[in-house]
């Protein structure tokens, strides 16, 4: 069990865990620290500098996601010093980032963290950084593409890539102002380890990684409605977010990390598979087959009927052993059981598989 002590936080005295940060704490009891390269999934880096904070008895401003507690310590989270750093590294940003007035990156439809933060300082009015940036070549990959103009270089997406995924398809890039993300040799994704799971896009703050099936103007159409649901692609139950635009399923996005059993990640399928949804060769209803041997319309109990009528006249004919049943990874674990239950209690036979061989 870890050591609990106390600390002061902006003047309050609340109640700490040894090992936890500042970031850590000051969530847990209600007080907002922004952050831009934070991801409660990764090891903090501090690379953004927009969590600093002021720990008492040190000469500079020290990061929060990144800085450990002690018993006693004296933290100001939000003073006018803070705000003149926030003031000065926001207009620093927003320099080298084109922003329009919608709070999206331009023409990528993708929310931003960083122009929300931009609209809680004064607008300094620093002249256009030109960064030096090198830019990739164009990316076949299906999925995800990349803004290097919009990049910030938090390395969430490459740190995601590493401690995450474990495929290490990403990774920063030259050296100074020309550093971007890249992969090796300048390869397309495709022809790398990426497993195009898309967590690099949920996880970048400021929209420059994005997803090229969805539409790039959400905001102009009106937007979208949110709808939590599982992901039935395998039996493990993962939560996704289905986004729905005029009765359509235009995007998939994961929850925040830390909500459900999949703490915010989502395979390939998961979040770009969902064309099946509307396609127009997708069953909807249960279909038996007629005398001509045609597909025809039927209720969920007249299927089930049929079902049974026809595995029991091949047992009376051919015996037990004549059955099969195979079942799929895409039910869970109880409905698996419940399938090898009817192989073996209902027909008679040990003939039950299932594709994931589980």
């Amino acid at each position: 069990m870890s050591e609990s002590f106390k600390i002061k936080l902006d003047g309050k005295s609340v109640a700490a865990n040894a090992g936890e940060t500042v970031f850590e704490v000051a969530k847990r009891v209600g007080v907002d620290i922004p952050t831009l390269c934070h991801d409660s999934r990764l090891e903090p880096v501090g690379a953004c500098r927009v969590c600093l904070v002021e720990v008492q008895g040190q000469r500079r401003l020290q990061p929060g996601c990144a800085w450990v507690v002690t018993s006693d310590m004296e933290i100001q989270t939000h003073n006018d010093r803070i705000q003149r750093h926030r003031t000065v590294l926001y207009n620093l940003y927003k320099s080298d980032h084109e922003l329009d007035s919608t709070g999206l990156p331009l023409e990528t439809g993708n929310g931003n963290q960083l122009r929300e933060l931009c609209q809680t300082v004064p607008d300094m009015k620093l002249a256009p950084v030109d960064a030096a940036r090198s830019d990739r070549p164009m990316d076949d990959n299906p999925y995800i593409q990349f803004e290097p103009d919009l990049c910030i270089l938090c390395a969430r997406c490459t740190r995601y890539c590493d401690e995450v995924e474990a495929v290490n398809a990403i990774t920063l890039s030259n050296r100074g102002s020309a550093t971007t993300i890249a992969t090796a040799g300048q390869r397309s994704l495709i022809d790398t380890t990426c497993e195009l799971c898309g967590g690099c896009i949920d996880t970048c703050p400021t929209g420059a990684l994005i997803e090229k099936k969805a539409p790039k103007n959400l905001v102009q159409l009106g937007g979208t409605e949110s709808f939590r649901s599982t992901c039935n692609f395998c039996g493990v139950g993962c939560q996704l977010d289905l986004h729905v635009h005029n009765d359509r399923v235009v995007k998939v996005t994961s929850p925040e990390p830390g909500e459900t059993l999949n703490d915010g990640n989502l395979c390939v399928k998961g979040r770009f598979a969902y064309d099946f949804i509307h396609h127009q060769d997708r069953i909807t209803q249960p279909l038996i087959r007629d005398f001509n041997g045609d597909l025809q319309p039927a209720t969920w109990e007249e299927a089930i009927a049929a079902t049974a009528k026809g595995l029991n006249q091949v047992r009376e004919k051919y015996g037990s052993d004549s059955l099969g049943f195979i079942s799929s990874s895409r039910c869970t674990g109880e409905e698996n059981y419940l399938m090898q239950k009817v192989a073996r209690a209902a027909f008679g036979t040990n003939n039950v598989h299932q594709c994931a061989a589980t």
